[in-house]
């Protein structure tokens, strides 16, 4: 598929293949989370793709070949995390310069996974085009496409976000969801787009196969964007519903660890609505207590804990704990604490998938550390996942901010059946990220958490989005953006039976679907081989 005729140079026709590479990564990352709306856009997504990948076969050798699908990816990465920009930054003091060069050199490296995707699908496909159908073209770029997609996920920690699925969120490949995860939704995705790029080159012949190109590709398109069927999860659940109490305390970020300021304002603002609690579950967001236990004013949190101990009322609360380390040395993690009635014991979790640089320090990147201001950015990981937080006949599972991410890492709460949970809860903070898309990103993300697992997932933040979502990816409630607030809702728990997707995930991570992508481009690149020797 990759062309061997060398092309003279030519600067206009580079510019315009440049431009063009752009665009399709800037549809990439716009299809995640329309920036007018929010809403993820599927047909956007498959568009942009096929562009690029009309583009990578128009390539004249190997190494151009690696430098447009290089391009392309970081732009679409560079786009759909540019944000991180504001936490560099604006909270994090970094010179503008050096803040917006290192979001385009993450973007740059991770876009590596995908120059190299291209570089062995297209010679792949260049070296058995002859005798394959179109459909194996289109099933070779996809798997090698997720196989970068998930060493994007796992490598290094993972920074996964902006996985091309989520775009599918909205549409109707979402009903691939519960199957097959984010990642085989990605996989669809991809397959897709190669068909709409194989469509776009026989709408450029003459006759009738003009007409079938274009007819196949703009029925894949209609295709993708239309609604998810709804009959994948249309049980009734036999539990009562949850009253929750989601607290928004939208505390500026930049005065978030301000004594005078953003501290004071956090510790009055929540206790006061806490304590206003008097049944259901009020869950605060991420560090809303911005204090270790011990450096709260006198009384603070015995007080809060006895009114949820002893009423009839109980609350998950985010906040910052410390502890003795195996060496003496003290060691803080981010945490949340729940407290139920007539529980003694209370109830700790620790957020075991930490943000590198944001939660912990990578070895040899303290000088990275030392140019921002952050505070808390040495946490421990959690390192286990303790039982769900049970109350009132709910199982619920509390995880941290980015963990949501990592639907693998959800999926192993429900390797056992009778344990699993019926209500997912997310606490987070992204206040780092300013008044950006990045919110919208992240429900969208959670909600595709709850069409894998087939879930309800409530959400408090500190300053967006505060959310219900239901088992089926659809928003039930949300509070404004950066407005302060608590969002009380019914949220109807599930207990269903684990979705394809958890009980695989549950066991072995992403690890299966790695096997069925290595296996599809393993055989491929063999037949390539024998393709060869056969033409010698």
């Amino acid at each position: 598929m990759v062309s061997r005729d060398k092309k003279p140079w030519n600067t206009h026709s580079v510019m315009k293949t440049a431009l063009w590479l752009a665009v399709a990564g800037l549809a990439q990352a716009l299809s995640l989370a329309w920036p007018w709306g929010g809403q993820s856009l599927p047909v956007l997504q498959v568009l942009g793709m096929a562009v690029m990948c009309r583009q990578l076969v128009q390539a004249g050798t190997k190494r151009e070949l690696i430098k447009r699908a290089w391009w392309s990816a970081t732009v679409w990465l560079s786009a759909t995390f540019w944000w991180l920009f504001i936490s560099l930054h604006t909270y994090g003091g970094m010179p503008a310069i050096l803040a917006g060069l290192a979001v385009f050199l993450l973007a740059g490296a991770l876009a590596m996974y995908y120059a190299l995707a291209a570089l062995v699908s297209f010679s792949i496909s260049s070296g058995i085009a002859d005798a394959s159908p179109k459909w194996l073209q289109a099933a070779i770029f996809a798997s090698a496409w997720t196989l970068a997609e998930i060493a994007r996920a796992l490598v290094f920690t993972g920074f996964p976000w902006g996985a091309v699925g989520y775009a599918h969120v909205d549409g109707a490949l979402s009903a691939f969801s519960p199957w097959l995860g984010v990642y085989g939704v990605g996989w669809v995705a991809a397959v897709v787009a190669m068909v709409c790029a194989q469509a776009a080159q026989l709408s450029m012949r003459s006759g009738a196969m003009r007409y079938r190109g274009l007819a196949l590709g703009l029925a894949c398109l209609i295709a993708v964007q239309m609604p998810a069927p709804m009959g994948h999860a249309p049980t009734t659940s036999n539990l009562p519903d949850l009253q929750v109490h989601l607290l928004q305390g939208n505390i500026p970020q930049s005065e978030k660890f301000q004594a005078s300021t953003g501290i004071a304002q956090a510790l009055t603002w929540y206790r006061e609505e806490l304590m206003q609690v008097k049944s259901g579950l009020a869950i605060a967001p991420e560090t809303a207590l911005p204090l270790l236990p011990n450096h709260l004013p006198p009384g603070y949190w015995e007080g809060l804990r006895a009114h949820f101990t002893q009423g009839e009322s109980a609350a998950l609360i985010g906040v910052p704990l410390k502890d003795l380390g195996p060496n003496g040395q003290m060691v803080y993690s981010n945490s949340a604490i729940g407290w139920r009635s007539a529980q003694a014991q209370d109830y700790r979790y620790d957020k075991d998938h930490l943000v590198p640089f944001g939660e912990f320090v990578p070895p040899l990147f303290r000088w990275f550390t030392d140019l921002m201001s952050m505070p808390l950015s040495d946490f421990k990981a959690g390192g286990h996942h303790p039982d769900t937080f049970d109350w009132q006949g709910q199982r619920i599972a509390p995880h941290i901010c980015y963990e949501d991410l990592f639907g693998e890492e959800l999926a192993r709460g429900f390797i056992d059946p009778k344990r699993a949970p019926t209500v997912l809860v997310n606490i987070t903070n992204i206040a780092w990220f300013g008044d950006s898309i990045a919110i919208d990103q992240h429900l969208n993300i959670a909600r595709m958490r709850t069409l894998e697992l087939q879930r309800p997932m409530v959400r408090a933040t500190n300053t967006g989005m505060t959310a219900v979502i239901d088992h089926q990816g659809r928003v039930t409630a949300h509070l404004p953006r950066h407005q302060t607030g608590v969002l009380s809702a019914l949220v109807q728990g599930r207990d269903d039976p684990p979705t394809f997707f958890a009980m695989w995930a549950a066991r072995w991570g992403l690890w299966p679907l790695v096997g069925v992508c290595v296996l599809v481009v393993g055989l491929s690149w063999r037949g390539r081989r024998q393709s060869h020797v056969a033409g010698a």
